[in-house]
C-alpha cells in the first residue's frame, strides 16, 4: 500500500526554545510536547505527572444526582440491582467495575450481558424479562441504553426503573429512565466528553462514594479495568482519559486483579512493562473472544475471580477460544478478499460492502478492519443472522461511515455507533439497494485524498538526535492512543549499512539497518510486512518513516526503528 506522508506544525521556535529551556530538554522533544498543545512547564507537569485530584466533580455530569440517589435508594431498600453491559471489552470492564464496587455494600445485586447472537447489541427484551424474573426493581446499563426506548419503555410497563449509563451519542428521543449518564447528551455540561462505558460507570461510582461518605481513593483500585475499556474502546488518551489510563496501568503493572494478571500470564507479557499496546494487541481480544464466540459472562467471571488459581483456568479456556477467534478471521480475510479480488465490479467501487451467509458473526468487525487494510476504503461486512443480515463497518480516516448508513436507515432494521466503526442490520431483499445506495452517498460525500493511506510525521530527525535522554523524554509522554499518539519520525537520506535483510517465517519482514554520510551511528529498525522494500533499500538513498522503541535482546538494550514506511529518494 502506497502512504502519503505529511507533517506537523513544527512550532514557533521562539516558544521551542524556551520550552526546552525551562524544562531542560533537547529541542526535538519541546517541540513534541508544543504539537501537544503544552507550552508552559506547569502544563508540562500535568502532562507528565498526571494526578487523580485532576479529575472532574462526577456531578458535573447531567442527571447523576438522580442516579446516585436511585441507586442510594435501591440499596437502603435493599432492592435487587441487575447491572447491564455489553458484550465487548467496554461493556464487561463496566459490568465487572459497578458490579465488584457495589457487591461491597449489597448481596442482592445480579449481572447480565446479552448474547451477541440470540439478542445482538446493548439491552434486550429478553434481558428485562430476565430482570424480571429475578426480582430486580432497578437496572444500571453500561455502554449501552441510550438509544434503547422501546426496551426502557418495557422496562417501566413491569415496573423496573433504569438508569442508563452510556458513552454513544444519543437519539432524538431520549429513552425514559429514571436517569442518564451521557455527556454526549444535550444540556450535559460535563467537560469530558469522550469518557469510555467503563470510564462513565467509574464516575457514577465516584459519586456514590462522594454520597454515601466513602472515601474516594476506594474507587481508585478500578482503574485497571477503566484503562483495559479505554485503550481497547479507542477513546481519544486526554483529559480525563489520560489521567485514568496512566493510573490505570500503574495498576497493572504493580498489583492487577486476579483476572487481569492471569490475562496478563496467558499472554505472555508478564515480563516487560505493559502499555496501552499491549492491552489493544492482547489483552482486549481476549476478553472480546468469549463474546465473539461464546459468552461474554465468561470475561466477567475472570475479571471477578479472586481466586488465582480458578482465574488460569478461565484465562486458559478464554486463550483457547482466542486462538480459535484468530483462525476464523484470518480464514474469512482470505474468503472476503479473494471475493473482492475476482470481481471487476467489486474493485472499482470507492466502498467495499460483501455478504456470505456462512460467515462468523463474531469476527465481521475483525474482518472489516483487516480488509480496511488492504483497501482502504469504507467497509461494511455482513453474514446472516436468524434470518436477518447482520454486520460490522470500518471507516478510513476523515469519513464519518455512521453518517452514511444513517441516511440509508429506511432500508435497515436497526444501526448504531461511531464516525469510524458501526453495526447494523437489514433485511435480506435490502441487501442490494443498500450496497448500491452506500456506494451512492460514500461516492458523492468521499474526496479520492481520503481513500489514500497517510502518515502523520511528527518531525525529521536526525540519527545523532537518538539517545537515551531523547527516548526518556519521549517515554514519558506515554499512556500513546488517540490525540497522544506515539511520536512519528522521519529520518531522511539514509543508506543500508550492510547488513538489511529480508526476515519472517513468510519473509515479510525487513530488518533494516541504516546510516548516514555525516555520521558514524547506525539506526536499527524492523519494517514488519514491508519486504517488498527490499531493493529500494538495497539500491541507492531512502528515507524511512516510523516510532521509536526500546529493544531488550540478550542482555543488550537499543532504541530502534519501528517503521511504518519506507520510499526512495528522488
Amino acid at each position: 500500500m502506497q502512504y502519503q506522508w505529511f507533517y506537523k506544525y513544527p512550532g514557533k521556535d521562539e516558544k521551542v526554545e524556551a520550552l526546552a529551556k525551562s524544562l531542560k530538554i533537547g529541542i526535538p522533544n519541546a517541540r513534541l510536547l508544543m504539537q501537544r498543545g503544552i507550552e508552559t512547564f506547569d502544563q508540562a507537569r500535568d502532562f507528565f505527572r498526571p494526578k487523580l485530584e485532576l479529575l472532574h466533580d462526577p456531578y458535573l455530569m447531567k442527571d447523576m444526582d438522580k442516579a446516585v440517589d436511585r441507586l442510594t435508594r435501591a440499596l437502603s431498600r435493599n432492592e435487587k440491582v441487575l447491572v447491564y453491559g455489553d458484550y465487548d471489552v467496554d461493556g464487561t470492564t463496566s459490568v465487572a467495575l459497578v458490579y465488584s464496587f457495589l457487591k461491597q455494600f449489597t448481596q442482592n445485586i445480579d449481572y447480565y450481558l446479552p448474547d451477541r447472537y440470540t439478542e445482538g447489541y446493548g439491552v434486550s427484551f429478553k434481558g428485562i424479562d430476565y430482570a424480571k424474573e429475578n426480582n430486580c426493581k432497578l437496572i444500571i446499563t453500561l455502554d449501552c441504553g441510550i438509544k434503547a426506548n422501546t426496551k426502557i419503555d418495557y422496562a417501566n410497563e413491569l415496573g423496573i426503573d433504569t438508569i442508563i449509563c452510556d458513552h454513544h451519542l444519543p437519539g432524538e428521543h431520549l429513552p425514559k429512565a429514571i436517569a442518564i449518564l451521557d455527556s454526549k447528551q444535550s444540556e450535559c455540561s460535563y467537560p469530558d466528553k469522550d469518557l469510555s462505558g467503563c470510564g462513565v460507570g467509574f464516575k457514577f461510582m465516584q459519586a456514590f462514594a462522594i454520597k454515601n461518605d466513602i472515601p474516594i481513593e476506594e474507587t481508585y483500585p478500578l482503574l485497571d479495568l477503566v484503562a483495559v475499556s479505554i485503550a481497547s474502546d479507542i477513546v481519544p488518551i486526554v483529559g480525563e482519559n489520560r489521567i485514568m489510563a496512566y493510573h490505570g496501568l500503574k495498576i497493572l503493572n504493580s498489583n492487577p486483579r486476579i483476572g487481569l494478571q492471569s490475562l496478563i500470564q496467558v499472554s505472555d507479557i508478564q515480563d516487560h512493562i505493559i502499555e496501552i499496546s499491549d492491552i489493544v494487541f492482547k489483552i482486549g481480544p481476549r476478553i472480546n473472544a468469549a463474546g465473539r464466540l461464546e459468552s461474554a459472562r465468561k470475561s466477567v467471571e475472570l475479571l471477578l475471580e479472586q481466586d488465582y488459581a480458578k482465574a488460569m483456568q478461565y484465562a486458559k479456556s478464554i486463550n483457547l477460544v482466542n486462538t480459535e477467534r484468530k483462525n476464523l478471521d484470518h480464514q474469512i480475510t482470505e474468503e472476503a478478499i479473494q471475493m473482492l479480488s475476482s470481481s471487476e465490479e467489486l474493485k472499482q467501487r470507492k466502498t467495499t460492502v460483501i455478504c456470505n451467509e456462512e460467515w462468523h458473526k463474531g469476527v465481521l468487525g475483525i474482518v472489516a478492519s483487516r480488509l480496511l487494510e488492504h483497501y482502504y476504503r469504507p467497509t461494511i461486512v455482513l453474514t446472516e443472522t436468524n434470518g436477518i443480515l447482520t454486520g460490522s463497518a470500518r471507516s478510513v480516516n476523515g469519513f464519518n461511515i455512521y453518517e452514511a448508513i444513517d441516511a440509508c436507515s429506511d432500508l435497515l432494521e436497526g444501526y448504531g455507533g461511531h464516525m469510524y466503526a458501526a453495526g447494523l442490520n437489514l433485511k435480506k431483499e435490502n441487501f442490494t439497494a443498500f450496497k448500491d445506495r452506500f456506494e451512492d452517498i460514500v461516492n458523492s460525500n468521499i474526496t479520492n485524498d481520503l481513500l489514500i493511506p497517510k502518515i502523520e510525521v511528527d518531525l525529521k530527525i536526525e540519527i545523532d538526535d537518538i539517545d537515551r535522554k531523547f527516548f526518556s523524554v519521549i517515554s514519558q509522554m506515554a499512556p500513546f492512543g488517540p490525540g497522544n499518539l506515539k511520536p512519528v519520525f522521519v529520518v531522511q537520506h539514509v543508506h543500508d549499512a550492510g547488513n538489511s535483510k529480508i526476515v519472517g517465517k513468510d519473509q515479510s519482514h525487513l530488518k533494516v539497518s541504516v546510516t548516514k554520510a555525516n555520521t558514524t551511528q547506525k539506526l536499527d529498525g524492523i519494517a514488519f510486512g514491508q519486504s517488498q522494500h527490499f531493493d529500494t533499500i538495497k539500491n541507492g538513498a531512502f528515507s524511512v518513516v516510523g516510532s521509536l522503541y526500546q529493544n531488550d535482546f540478550r542482555g543488550q538494550t537499543n532504541i530502534e526503528l519501528e517503521i511504518k514506511d519506507i520510499q526512495a529518494c528522488d
